[in-house]
């Protein structure tokens, strides 16, 4: 008799213990939401030091790109034919202002803004800059990593000071 209330007492602590480690889903999703924020920082730091490569490098092969007032361009490689301007002396950076995750822990999606600094000057001989927001979804892949399947922006008028 001794010997079933050691048994039970040694799996109700084994219980608790696995239960106690479990985390919420709302804290998986928060650590998932700070992954993709992350995630952002480095596709922008790719892109300034690599131009279109390391753009795209973020890509999936089967993205979607919605360019603002543009049709939807299909795939990786129809994307990587337009992204040459980050090659010639143009800046793209970009803010992400908020990330979240869906539950299941494979699908998330960020949005911010934008601000597009061409190597063109205006009439006056100031860089020309394009202000926008932009929103990315973000897809985990068979081998763990993140891509971008889906990326739109579109203009704004200059933030106000």
């Amino acid at each position: 008799m001794k010997k079933s209330y050691v048994a039970v007492v040694a799996v109700l602590i084994v219980v608790l213990i696995a239960v106690a480690s479990i985390k919420p889903a709302s804290a998986i999703q928060k650590d998932s939401a700070a992954r993709l924020k992350s995630l952002e920082a480095e596709f922008m730091k790719a892109a300034a030091q690599k131009g279109s490569a390391g753009y795209m490098s973020y890509y999936a092969g089967d993205a979607v790109e919605l360019p603002n007032g543009g049709n939807a361009i299909q795939g990786k490689d129809h994307i990587a034919q337009g992204m040459g301007f980050l090659d010639q002396g143009n800046k793209l950076t970009w803010t992400p202002e908020f990330a979240d995750m869906a539950a299941s822990g494979d699908l998330g999606y960020t949005y911010g803004t934008y601000v597009f600094t061409s190597k063109d000057k205006d009439k006056d001989g100031n860089p020309v800059i394009e202000y926008g927001k932009y929103t990315t979804i973000w897809k985990k892949q068979k081998d763990g990593s993140w891509k971008v399947v889906l990326d739109m922006g579109n203009a704004s008028p200059k933030p106000k000071p």
